[in-house]
């Protein structure tokens, strides 16, 4: 057994909500295996799914074995808990493109393929119910748990209340097929402990209950909490969505960004979280920081921590190049590196100015002051030239005159201008 014990580790970074009786002492006893369900209604996971990723890493790393399970049946039904509508149903060709853009996710951060008796594993549980016909599942299943038991969970309870538009039988349905995955898992893999989030606690000892009563046997539960803002606001939320782990959906950049922008209260609890730094390090990064928080210490170190684990070093360094560029003193050179992606996310929300292509040519105090009204005249434009204060992409401008060519487009394309120290506008040339 490794020399961590899960339990104590989970609890001091706060990733501990509830523990069934029992669990501790099944952990300290034997390498135990136990599964967190991972909902595919997408290809790619969000950060949301990181606190029970993140759970399953640390009880690998603990000397257990952890398993996946895509929900591939479940999500055809659609959880209950913490919702209050009823989600899309999937075909079970883009359930089986999911699951595989899941597992390679999971990849970077669990160990499948070493031989190690703790190997991860990842399931599906598609795969054993799309056996079962409905008379075998009520016949088998159904009759171990009474409605009243099932009427008395929370997640039933709140919707049967008024929110949203009722609950359909088959996502009443939706913790007995949980609680069957349990029991399968149980009896296959002998699978000891289920772990989730705080909301699923209902869902959860569905299982153990089945297990109990259907095989005699303890099986237990234990969950986190479910991760908000300081501002009690949803976590991993932005604007534009969810902060997805796939690049196609949110750039290194656009995710190096949300860790960096976190504020210093949740910064606290989520390099705990986020991250598998030991305990002295965050303890002295939390010191520091209150120190000088004006630094953003436990900010940088969250992000770079949470961007490297999930892209890589170099995709961390273009994102870090690519910040220095809008709040840094970074160079030209740094500005032309950017790919047109991530240039136009640095700079999103810049006011920008379109021009024609065959316009180039002119001298900077035209383009600026004729063709695009970056300044309302060419006085004002003169002016700021002499005083030193503008700048073509990175490059300071001693020369009013200078004319604006098409070698001074980044990517074919864009023109930066700078004016002091933190106005900028993108002109783009079609």
């Amino acid at each position: 057994m490794a020399t961590k014990n899960f339990i104590e580790e989970l609890e001091w970074r706060g990733m501990i909500h509830t523990i069934m009786p029992g669990a501790k002492e099944q952990l300290e006893k034997e390498m135990t295996t136990a599964y967190v369900g991972i909902d595919p209604t997408a290809d790619s996971l969000h950060i949301g799914h990181l606190v029970s990723v993140m759970i399953l890493k640390h009880f690998q790393l603990c000397g257990h074995r952890p398993v996946a399970l895509v929900g591939g049946a479940t999500g055809m039904i659609g959880d209950p808990s913490g919702k209050s509508q009823e989600r899309n149903l999937l075909d079970e060709k883009t359930l089986r493109h999911n699951q595989e853009a899941i597992k390679r996710q999971l990849a970077k951060l669990l160990d499948f393929e070493s031989d190690a008796p703790n190997a991860a594993v990842m399931v599906n549980n598609y795969d054993w119910m799309k056996e079962f016909s409905f008379l075998d599942f009520i016949r088998d299943i159904g009759k171990l748990i009474t409605v009243n038991y099932m009427m008395a969970k929370d997640s039933v309870k709140k919707r049967f209340n008024g929110e949203g538009d009722g609950m359909s039988f088959t996502e009443f349905t939706y913790q007995l097929v949980q609680g069957y995955d349990f029991m399968h898992l149980y009896e296959a893999m002998n699978c000891k402990i289920q772990l989730g989030g705080a909301d699923q606690w209902g869902n959860i000892t569905t299982g153990t209950e089945l297990i109990r009563r259907k095989l005699g046997k303890e099986a237990y539960a234990i969950t986190c909490p479910l991760i908000t803002k300081a501002d009690g606001t949803k976590f991993g939320k932005t604007e534009s969505g969810n902060v997805w782990l796939d690049p196609r959906y949110t750039s290194p950049y656009k995710f190096y960004q949300f860790w960096l922008n976190v504020s210093d209260e949740d910064a606290e609890r989520y390099i705990k979280i986020f991250t598998l730094l030991d305990r002295e390090t965050i303890e002295n990064l939390i010191a520091e920081h209150r120190q000088a928080p004006h630094l953003r210490l436990l900010q940088k170190r969250l992000a770079e921590e949470v961007t490297v684990m999930i892209h890589s070093r170099e995709e961390y360094e273009k994102a870090v190049e690519a910040s220095n560029i809008l709040f840094g003193n970074a160079t030209s050179e740094a500005l032309k590196h950017l790919d047109e992606q991530t240039l136009l996310q640095v700079f999103e929300g810049v006011p920008q100015f379109h021009v024609e292509k065959s316009a180039l040519g002119e001298a900077f105090l035209d383009f600026c002051a004729v063709q695009t009204r970056i300044f309302s005249s060419k006085g004002e434009c003169r002016k700021m030239v002499q005083g030193g204060g503008l700048s073509i992409n990175k490059e300071k401008v001693t020369d009013p005159a200078r004319p604006v060519t098409g070698e001074d487009l980044i990517d074919g394309k864009y023109i930066l201008v700078q004016k002091g120290k933190k106005n900028y506008y993108l002109v783009i040339a079609e």
